[in-house]
């Protein structure tokens, strides 16, 4: 059977999102979402790929129980125009390895004859290079989240942040601020902190944030200034707030800004 190369193995669960109810009595359990970063072939067309992975999504990932939300992004503004993400997200690590078995069975399903099957996953690959890299996180849930619910069939902006954390212990102030701040956020569509369970380095946390357009990014920076003035209004308080916050990471961060595609989002 062909498979892609980056559904391998332990499968990589890029803890991306997952839309889930937040209950005080009953908190969410983390989920784990698998990050696979490929590369376009430039030398295929696009409007082809977008078909190919249309039809992939709709065959299999769509009808797969076990994948519970998936997403592709591709380059807004990143250092790379060729990345494209494929974020699968599972209830559990358990579901990574068995989601590939129920997917594989699907496969067969829709592309029962031998040949038609290897042609379209031939085809599906074309349109990467060979390089890729993978990465797993766990979703945080303790420090708040907001679901993301679509309302039109355009491209999201999604900004994700990876911070890098201190791991000193040291610091607090997560929980507060989104409560506060990034919750608040009318210009936010969607708020889903995750962070590493298995990759390159163990200090990544990751914030996922679905703007409705990148004009929207600029609106939310000035927002989130006056939510923050009317949480801590007296300047010493904001200060001890903030002092302590910082302690949670080293200063060192990451921008990335990508499109989704609505027509493969889960």
């Amino acid at each position: 059977m062909r498979k892609r190369p980056f559904f391998s193995l332990g499968m990589l669960i890029l803890t991306f999102l997952l839309s889930m109810d937040i209950h005080a009595q009953d908190p969410p359990k983390p989920v784990y979402i698998t990050m696979t970063t490929l590369h376009r072939n430039y030398e295929t067309d696009g409007k082809d790929w977008k078909a190919t992975e249309q039809e992939y999504f709709d065959k299999v990932t769509s009808k797969n129980p076990l994948i519970i939300g998936f997403e592709i992004l591709t380059h807004y503004y990143t250092e790379n125009s060729s990345e494209i993400i494929l974020v699968n997200v599972y209830k559990t690590w358990e579901d990574i390895e068995k989601s590939n078995d129920v997917s594989e069975d699907l496969i067969k399903k829709a592309w029962p004859d031998e040949k038609a099957r290897t042609a379209f996953f031939d085809k599906q690959m074309s349109y990467y290079t060979p390089m890729h890299s993978d990465e797993i996180y766990s979703s945080i849930t303790s420090i708040g989240e907001k679901e993301f619910k679509a309302t039109s069939k355009e491209p999201m902006i999604v900004y994700i942040r990876k911070s890098q954390m201190s791991m000193s212990g040291k610091g607090k102030g997560m929980k507060e601020y989104n409560e506060k701040v990034t919750l608040k956020d009318p210009y936010i569509k969607g708020y889903y902190p995750f962070r590493h369970a298995w990759g390159a380095d163990s200090r990544d946390f990751m914030e996922a944030v679905f703007y409705d357009s990148f004009a929207d990014i600029e609106k939310s920076g000035q927002k989130q200034d006056e939510l923050i003035k009317a949480a801590w209004p007296k300047e010493a308080d904001s200060k001890a707030f903030f002092d302590q916050l910082k302690l949670v990471f080293t200063g060192i961060h990451a921008d990335y800004i990508y499109h989704n595609i609505p027509g493969v989002s889960k």
